[in-house]
């Protein structure tokens, strides 16, 4: 197999605000492997909160490249050798994985969700996120979402309880929120009691990640669902966090790609817990990467497409919170006007 990549720079309508930081442009890798005259094409989108960044996924695929084999379809022999060169690197890992998925689907002539045995009936609409704002700049945040039934806002600094009063005078539709690990566990009972008024249906890791007492007991006093996000990443995490939360938020470039994910789903639903499927700043290639397992989740937050000033690609996202899966082989991706150039072979 051959593995090519290449710089993908995003850039999003807004100035995407967490309490985490703010950036307006994602510096992601595009990448294609190549094997039998079919090429199957995946994405890592690098988040600098775990650590990492360009340098470190093209890095991890220059490690891996060689590793590959010959045999798209060997993928547990292909994880285990990357996985005993190196470990971790969500993203870079789940750009491979989903190229390899992309390629087999491609060669037997199935969509990912098909050959996984899902039903794509079964997906929920996803919500789309608002970055955390002063009121003017929500106010127009919230104009170009109105229409959506389903939003996510961020939390975490002044002002917060205030942008939720004003969303929700305006906005009819099912409210989230977020609160990327910004609060002490006292600090998120007393804003989530405040705004649970506003009819908000969960929040999202209200605590640092590694508080997972400070997480069962912000849920014990909680009157909204608390939710795990960046306190689980692998479905070895799943133990730790039954009975601390109601739910859990899997990306797939934490999980480092489709496989992982599944195993994460079905050891969360067998714990009783609810399952999204989230996204970092991604285009439709990697969300609809993700959207191959929808059909398994409770929610979905598959929304980078929404966010983005231009998507390079089509795929599962519609409008207004619809993620269609296709009956196109593999991923079902196709690009948007000229084909994004992939770089030279590893």
């Amino acid at each position: 197999m051959r593995l090519r990549h290449e710089p993908l720079d995003l850039k999003t309508t807004f100035e995407f605000r967490i309490a985490l930081g703010a950036r307006a442009v994602h510096r992601n890798t595009l990448i294609a492997i190549e094997h039998d005259g079919i090429e199957g094409i995946g994405e890592a989108a690098p988040s600098h909160y775990y650590g990492e960044n360009r340098a470190l996924v093209e890095a991890a695929l220059a490690t891996w490249a060689p590793l590959l084999g010959d045999d798209p379809l060997a993928l547990d022999a292909i994880a285990g050798r990357m996985t005993g060169a190196l470990w971790g690197h969500g993203a870079a890992r789940a750009a491979i994985d989903m190229a390899l998925h992309d390629w087999i689907g491609k060669k037997l002539g199935l969509p990912v969700w098909k050959l996984l045995g899902l039903d794509r009936a079964r997906t929920p609409v996803s919500c789309v996120t608002l970055g955390m704002a002063g009121p003017e700049e929500m106010e127009r945040k919230l104009e170009s979402v109105i229409d959506f039934p389903m939003i996510k806002v961020k939390l975490g600094g002044a002002g917060d309880v205030e942008n939720l009063e004003r969303i929700r005078a305006r906005y009819t539709g099912k409210l989230q929120v977020d609160a990327n690990t910004a609060w002490s566990p006292a600090d998120a009972v007393r804003v989530l009691r405040a705004i649970a008024p506003l009819g908000i249906e969960l929040v999202e890791q209200p605590v640092p990640r590694e508080d997972l007492e400070g997480l069962k007991w912000v849920r014990e006093r909680s009157p909204i669902p608390v939710f795990a996000d960046e306190s689980c990443h692998h479905a070895s995490d799943i133990a730790n966090l039954a009975c601390r939360c109601d739910g859990v938020n899997l990306k797939i470039m934490k999980s480092g790609g489709i496989r992982e994910m599944l195993r994460t789903i079905h050891a969360a639903h067998a714990h009783g817990m609810k399952v999204m499927l989230g996204s970092m700043v991604e285009t439709s290639l990697a969300l609809t990467a993700a959207a191959q397992l929808a059909p398994l989740a409770d929610y979905l937050d598959l929304d980078g497409h929404w966010l983005l000033a231009g998507d390079p690609f089509r795929g599962a996202p519609g409008e207004c919170g619809v993620i269609a899966l296709s009956d196109r082989p593999g991923l079902g991706v196709e690009p948007v006007g000229a084909r994004p150039a992939v770089g030279a072979a590893r």
